[in-house]
């Protein structure tokens, strides 16, 4: 089942919408709030990682499920909205598993 690309980019869309609202619900107010700069030094580097795995797997995605440039291009775009990637799962990704 997680040998499924579809699957695996669901998965890390998941991970990276939830480190995408912990960079700017959480660490972002405390670098620029309570000055704890660490803060997003690390959730940024999660988040990153993140990032670069879900346009890794949507890559796959795109390649695997002949996807055309306008799904793969909002998928990518959902990657740099607050709850993008989850409205993205809702909306698009969801329909291609079990295919």
């Amino acid at each position: 089942m997680l040998g499924s690309s579809i699957v695996r980019l669901r998965i890390i869309g998941y991970l990276e919408g939830i480190s995408f609202l912990g960079l700017l619900g959480i660490a972002v107010p405390m670098k620029h709030v309570y000055g704890v700069p660490e803060a997003t030094e690390v959730i940024g580097l999660i988040h990153g990682i993140l990032f670069i795995f879900y346009g890794l797997f949507l890559m796959e995605v795109r390649s695997n499920y002949q996807w055309d440039m306008r799904t793969t291009l909002l998928s990518f775009i959902a990657a740099f909205l607050p709850f993008g990637t989850f409205v993205a799962d809702v909306k698009i990704f969801k329909n291609y598993c079990g295919k």
